[in-house]
């Protein structure tokens, strides 16, 4: 029997369904509602370009699903199969599976919610043949390129491949192939919106992301990116996203010797595969002018990185940044983007460093802020903020905790990815993104005095970032090390504790001292730019054992924030997009 045509059994209890779908578990993130006034202020054009840029989108949602796991739309089809039928278990359990976008995913504890018996996550998501195990996979690639197969190995190890087995041996297909039917609509929405949109830099961009999206050829994305990294001045924002966090089987080839020695003699650098997202959104001008500001810091940045002169970054030190900032106003977060699970993207800097743009073409990079997943407006939210600094924080550091400076900080944090060693960390393998997050903290707090000291922020703002951050950083429960971003939140806090920058007393309270953090989050990127250099995967490794250490006093201080903080999952409210997909 095929997944497609699969019976499921549903895994969790009425009682477990009822909680995790109550709002106090489930939490909403609302993008923007079709009387909102960044919508009514667009232009006709722009209006009717924005309808098909969201049914763009939308089609990553099917596709993403494909590539997250092999059951995704098998147990979607048997949802809705068992709606109709009356099945109100199905029906919340629906409600779970829309909001996290998949059968398997964490929830905000690190648990791993399993919507249906049996199904379990995958190293290789749904982007491998779905019983290849680890060791099998390594001793398949090695006998390939002992056969002088290495072309076919070169394009299985790729970011953009789906991998199926053809006898005994492994074959990729390009994604634009894999999803040719579905890309074609998704091109023939961005051709349409390219006809009315307003900007004609914006639409010479929807045009070559629609060549890409025809043809399996990674420099036409390349072409698109370099395009799309230069928008500036535009009204709508369009992005498909393309990260590879979650692909963690292909990241385990490094772990083999002999694969290992075996790849660097066919010169293969394997990367982990591309997860998609789109997000469709209307540009705010007052929050970009506020972004921008701190572009002619970053040559001052650059200059300031550790060990600036061992290697090349995306920030020159003494040249014009190629970089372009915008703070969108959200209207549809679908695929990769959209997939609410331990929690949801507040920004994002791309592409990433392994992307033909930045490799071949000399492109830039450009951030995207999403106003919509930052912004804390409801006075339930703001008091639910509160409950939690009085459980967690020592009462004379609340009159620094602002809002508004977490997300300054994550300003840093983005542009903290264009600065370090901009090639050369693909051997780190599973520990690469983890330090990589890192990085880009360390980045962000590290840079406060001399950003402080150049008149971007005031001293008050910088005493504010310093503990919104902390505050911030402490978590709910201990991470696996697949959750790159929050295994990297444990790893600083036990850094900061050893360094006596905080410290969390035995009733779980944190405290900061502030005078140290910034000297010592320098210490800390010191410590990951060496790593990243040496690009060897026993010394990430090893840098990952010693500092991911969650501490007795970080479990209280958990258990603290789970006695006023019961969210545990998340889903997104896109009232505008739906109206567009009318």
């Amino acid at each position: 029997m095929s997944i497609e045509n699969k019976t499921y059994e549903l895994n969790l209890s009425r009682e477990e369904l009822e909680k995790r779908t109550h709002k106090d578990y489930l939490t909403t993130k609302k993008m923007l509602v079709p009387d909102a006034p960044e919508y009514l202020a667009l232009r006709d054009g722009d209006k009717e370009a924005l309808k098909h840029l969201v049914r763009a989108a939308a089609v990553l949602d099917k596709v993403e699903m494909i590539i997250d796991d092999h059951h995704n739309l098998g147990f979607k089809a048997y949802l809705e199969e068992e709606i109709a039928k009356g099945n109100e278990d199905a029906k919340l359990t629906k409600i779970l599976f829309d909001a996290q976008k998949g059968v398997c995913a964490l929830d905000r504890n690190s648990h791993m919610i399993e919507l249906a018996k049996g199904v379990q996550k995958r190293a290789g998501e749904g982007l491998y043949p779905l019983d290849l195990e680890k060791d099998e996979f390594h001793n398949i690639l090695i006998k390939m390129l002992k056969e002088g197969k290495s072309e076919e190995v070169k394009k299985i190890l790729n970011q953009r491949s789906f991998v199926e087995r053809q006898g005994e041996e492994l074959v990729a297909i390009d994604y634009v192939d894999k999803f040719r039917d579905d890309f074609e609509i998704m091109a023939s929405e961005l051709d349409k919106a390219a006809e009315t949109s307003t900007n004609e830099d914006f639409n010479e961009f929807l045009r070559l992301q629609a060549k890409a999206l025809r043809t399996p050829d990674p420099m036409l994305d390349g072409y698109a990116d370099k395009k799309w990294a230069t928008l500036q001045d535009t009204p709508l924002e369009f992005t498909i996203t393309r990260e590879n966090y979650s692909d963690e089987l292909t990241e385990t080839v490094v772990e083999n010797p002999e694969l290992k020695a075996l790849l660097d003699d066919f010169g293969i650098t394997p990367v982990a595969k591309d997860s998609l997202g789109g997000r469709v959104g209307i540009v705010n001008k007052k929050g970009t002018d506020a972004i921008l500001n701190v572009k002619k810091y970053l040559p001052l940045m650059a200059q300031n990185m550790p060990f600036n002169d061992k290697y090349v970054q995306n920030i020159s030190p003494d040249k014009e940044s190629k970089q372009t900032m915008v703070d969108v106003d959200l209207v549809a977060v679908t695929g990769d983007v959209g997939e609410f699970r331990a929690g949801i993207t507040l920004a994002e800097n791309l592409p990433n460093d392994d992307k033909m743009s930045i490799i071949a073409l000399d492109g830039g990079r450009r951030n995207v802020y999403h106003r919509q997943i930052r912004m804390i407006t409801s006075e339930d939210a703001k008091e639910k903020m509160q409950k939690r600094l009085d459980a967690t924080l020592n009462k004379e550091l609340h009159k620094f905790y602002n809002d508004e400076a977490d997300h300054w900080f994550t300003v840093g944090h983005e542009n903290g990815h264009s600065l370090g060693p901009k090639t050369g960390t693909e051997g780190l393998g599973k520990y690469k993104s983890i330090i990589e997050e890192n990085k880009a903290d360390m980045v962000s707090l590290s840079m406060l005095d001399v950003l402080t000291s150049a008149g971007m922020y005031t001293e008050e703002q910088r005493k504010q970032i310093i503990v919104t951050y902390a505050s911030d950083n402490m978590m709910m429960s201990k991470p696996t090390l697949s959750q790159a971003h929050r295994v990297r939140s444990v790893m600083q806090n036990y850094f900061f504790i050893q360094n006596g920058a905080i410290t969390i007393s035995k009733e779980g309270i944190l405290d900061i001292n502030i005078e140290k953090m910034v000297s010592t989050a320098r210490k800390m990127l010191e410590e990951i730019i060496e790593v990243q250099m040496s690009g060897y995967f026993s010394r990430g490794e090893k840098y990952v054992n010693d500092y991911f250490i969650w501490t007795e006093e970080m479990e209280t201080m958990a258990e603290n924030i789970k006695k006023v903080s019961k969210t545990l999952n998340g889903r997104v409210e896109a009232k505008l997009a739906e109206e567009l997909l009318k």
